[in-house]
């Protein structure tokens, strides 16, 4: 994790809460903090794969040239160079 942290309140089943212990634990986990940066690693991969997704989405019908040239002109903008 970061520099600084926000606490979460998260109700999950207990077949979930089980199952994920008990992986932990079979994995040389289960100290302290290892829930919490399973949870965090789950997230992170999960927004990248929904944006992922979604960039797909959007992009589907684009050529790859297209493509290229939007990201050219983003990075361009991004740098200051526009």
């Amino acid at each position: 994790m970061g520099t600084s942290a926000t606490r979460w309140n998260l109700v999950i089943s207990t077949e979930t809460d089980s199952t994920l212990r008990q992986y932990l634990a079979s994995s040389g986990g289960g100290r302290k903090g290892d829930l919490s940066k399973f949870v965090e690693d789950a997230v992170r991969a999960r927004v990248f794969e929904l944006t992922a997704r979604q960039a797909r989405e959007e992009n589907r019908g684009r050529t790859l040239k297209e493509i290229q040239s939007a990201v050219d002109e983003a990075l361009a903008r991004a740098r200051g160079q526009s």
